[in-house]
């Protein structure tokens, strides 16, 4: 054999042998300057669900968030109110709402609660979708479709975190709050599945958050942190800091199990005029980073 093709043969089989474990795509992570206070802090475009996507990208920067999680059916714009936005919109909508994000410099990360259908097909175009808008992560609670979801997962490199609203007095069978059944359903699974871990929601089922990241360490994808008045149903939000969800104490654990996902504040409360208080939950941890 001729010796430069010793040589070529010799380079093809290193070069194979030390690409042989790595993933197809590298890992779609957050750029670092998005971060506030050590966190990729935004808001879920649910707390502006009586605005349209163009204004709660607008609120969003105005609170001082960089980062943003859409949800499926918002309106797009005051100019276009019978426009919906969700994973079935248009390229030229697609196009209107990441020049938007450009605007006010703001990266969308994630988006949902969304329903991820068993067929592959249809589950592809939510995956494809995300993989336009550059999406960390997709939000859900469609345990059924888990197989469709571990082959879209690691098809697409895009993450995948179960959401947790709060325990249902009437429907025993609703198992998504409590964290231990969240585990049992991705501990064996690809990692990039894992947990939206939605804080508010575990305390509304009177768990503690801290304890439920610790049940969930290393499968923390994103959350929805919340602060609350208080523990139980009937809770309400609060700016950071000044209820009962011990925020330092979740943010401390976040950093502790090297957390990179996102922080959606999703809050549910004073909606009409709720950019005052949402602008303190960033200010807090941006404050806590500032403190670390």
């Amino acid at each position: 054999m001729h010796r430069n093709s010793i040589l070529t043969c010799a380079l093809a089989f290193t070069f194979a042998a030390m690409t042989a474990n790595l993933p197809v795509r590298a890992e779609n992570k957050i750029p670092e300057e998005y971060k506030t206070g050590g966190f990729f802090i935004g808001c879920q475009a649910y707390t502006f669900n009586r605005y349209s996507v163009f204004e709660a990208i607008e609120k969003t920067a105005e609170c001082g968030g960089k980062v943003i999680e859409f949800y499926p059916g918002q309106k797009l714009s005051p100019e276009e109110p019978n426009v919906k936005w969700d994973h079935n919109a248009s390229p030229e909508v697609i196009q209107k709402v990441k020049d938007k994000l450009a605007q006010y410099h703001l990266k969308a990360v994630n988006y949902g609660v969304v329903g991820v259908p068993k067929d592959e097909a249809d589950a592809r175009k939510l995956f494809e979708f995300a993989k336009t808008m550059g999406l960390r992560a997709i939000t859900t609670e469609s345990v059924d479709a888990i197989d469709t979801i571990e082959k879209m997962v690691k098809e697409y490199d895009i993450k995948v975190g179960f959401h947790d609203h709060p325990k249902r007095a009437n429907d025993p069978n609703y198992r998504m709050w409590d964290p231990n059944y969240i585990l049992s359903v991705v501990k064996d699974r690809d990692p990039r599945i894992g947990s939206c871990a939605d804080t508010g929601h575990w305390v509304r089922s009177n768990l503690k958050p801290v304890d439920c990241l610790r049940i969930l360490k290393g499968r923390i994808i994103s959350s929805h942190l919340k602060d609350l008045n208080q523990m139980g149903p009937a809770a309400h939000d609060l700016p950071y800091g000044t209820g009962v969800s011990d925020v330092p104490g979740i943010l401390e654990e976040l950093k502790a199990q090297g957390f990179d996902g996102n922080i959606s504040i999703e809050y549910e409360y004073n909606w009409e005029h709720s950019v005052p208080e949402v602008a303190q939950c960033i200010g807090f941890v941006r404050g806590y980073g500032a403190g670390k």
